[in-house]
């Protein structure tokens, strides 16, 4: 028998890993989830010290680097949540570095945890784990960023994530779940004049999640509760197409 999925436990006592755990909307998650009872880990690429611990915080960090998500593997094990948050924004700069690095950090490493982590909750066992991702492509994924590289890379991950949402069998879905997290512009060292405060965000975030959405739309925006669960089903009947 399959165990009970985290949101049926309300989150307490799962362990939830959190990617980008060091930015705004990492530490607002973090401090929520911690008050739901889950036991947080921050991935980061840089170094925390002990004095930068606080008590709302990830109760444990892991150091980590984009091409390197393999060794992230017996972290991953011990999880029952991946949220992968982490993400850069080049703004206007168009040169082919810039343009590489957003592919490589926001969309490439993204789905190569999506892949590994896949593999962790599909793999034989007697009694398999619910487990459960959550995928931040942002709105950019089908609106203008005023950021080439930053859109060019969230679009290319979200289309992935729907790919291999609606690639996967009924079976396969029961074990493994895949949220998407499309989110407007909320303050943070990338955009300080957003108009959400990451806290907010993540409040609805939790709130949609325990209330069955696998797609998870937070914006001001009215267009995007409109063309995001279309383009989502664009999507899904391509894919259905393709089987046949």
């Amino acid at each position: 028998m399959l165990e009970r999925s985290p949101l049926e436990k309300k989150f307490s006592s799962f362990r939830i890993g959190i990617t980008g755990a060091n930015g705004e909307l990492g530490k607002a998650l973090t401090k929520k989830l911690r008050e739901e009872g889950a036991f947080v880990v921050g991935l980061t690429h840089k170094h925390v010290k002990e004095e930068e611990i606080k008590a709302e915080g990830p109760q444990e960090w892991v150091k980590w680097e984009c091409g390197e998500e393999s060794a992230l593997n017996k972290t991953l094990e011990k999880l029952d949540i991946l949220i992968i948050n982490h993400g850069i924004n080049p703004q206007g700069r168009q040169t082919p570095d810039d343009l590489s690095q957003a592919l490589e950090v926001n969309a490439l490493s993204s789905w190569r945890l999506l892949k590994h982590f896949e593999k962790i909750a599909l793999r034989g066992s007697e009694k398999p784990q619910r487990r459960e991702i959550w995928v931040n492509t942002s709105e950019a994924e089908i609106q203008p960023a005023l950021s080439p590289g930053y859109e060019l890379s969230k679009r290319l991950i979200g289309q992935l994530v729907s790919f291999r949402w609606n690639n996967l069998s009924r079976s396969e879905k029961e074990i493994f779940k895949i949220r998407k997290l499309i989110l407007g512009p909320f303050r943070s060292k990338l955009n300080p004049i957003g108009l959400m405060s990451a806290n907010w965000v993540a409040k609805q975030i939790i709130f949609q999640a325990k209330s069955g959405f696998t797609l998870i739309i937070v914006t001001p925006n009215p267009l995007t509760y409109l063309l995001m669960p279309l383009h989502e089903l664009c999507r899904t009947i391509y894919s259905k197409t393709l089987k046949e």
